[in-house]
């Protein structure tokens, strides 16, 4: 028996779904929930197959959701995405379901699912999914991060800079540091460009946060943010600066 997760703040969206699996008597759905909130729940409780995801949520999106899970099941999407977005759910998706979406359609996806093998490609595939529609859509001006079982969404004009750290990027908040599982090219390219620079390899600094630029050592700088932190600048991040500053 395979495990379904649906999660769509529309009931009469996971009344359809629920209805079109009538067909597949070997697909059990053991939870439906209203939002990414109780879908992170639900998930980490149950370890399903497969989860039928709504995108645009209250709280936090569809993909917010994902990018909190360390070890995320299979997904088909259900979006109102445009067409420009769809490319990469091409690309990266099991599959996805444009609403409003009919039976035949619905089977297309299922079927699709049931065929895949390789379950670790699929998951290696959502991340990239992930990864891309942070930059196809609109900068991002908050970031969702787990702690223990709670979930904190900091908006990106309170975060004084981000920090590599191992597998993790920590983000720095007048409220303390938080570690999120991502990369710091994925946020260079994910943050507004106008807001935050990457001054350095391992670091990236919100622009009003910087009260002075002072020289260190041959060919470095450090930038000295509001909250006293230093953070060392070098010579590619200094000519980034300079540019944006309009030095």
């Amino acid at each position: 028996m395979k495990r379904v997760i649906l999660i769509d703040d529309e009931p009469l969206a996971r009344s359809l779904v629920r209805e079109y699996l009538q067909n597949y008597p070997l697909i059990e759905v053991v939870q439906e929930c209203n939002d990414g909130f109780e879908g992170l729940k639900a998930i980490n409780e149950y370890q399903p197959d497969l989860v039928f995801l709504d995108i645009q949520m209250p709280k936090i999106t569809g993909f917010e959701m994902l990018e909190l899970l360390e070890n995320p099941p299979s997904v088909i999407f259900a979006t109102a995405f445009d067409q420009y977005a769809i490319k990469a759910f091409d690309a990266h998706a099991i599959d996805y379901l444009l609403k409003p979406f009919s039976q035949e359609r619905f089977n297309k996806a299922v079927d699709k699912w049931l065929g895949q093998t390789d379950t670790a490609q699929t998951k290696h595939n959502t991340q990239a999914l992930l990864a891309e529609m942070a930059v196809a859509n609109e900068r991002q001006d908050r970031i969702v991060v787990k702690i223990g079982n709670k979930i904190r969404i900091i908006p990106t004009q309170d975060i004084y800079y981000l920090e590599a750290d191992t597998d993790y990027v920590k983000i720095h908040t007048p409220e303390g540091a938080f570690l999120k599982n991502k990369t710091m090219q994925y946020f260079e390219e994910a943050m507004d460009p106008k807001n935050f620079v990457r001054v350095h390899r391992s670091y990236i600094v919100q622009i009003r946060q910087i009260t002075r630029i002072e020289p260190y050592e041959k060919d470095a700088h450090v930038a000295v943010l509001r909250s006293g932190a230093q953070i060392p600048v070098s010579r590619s991040g200094y000519a980034k600066l300079k540019q944006v500053l309009g030095l």
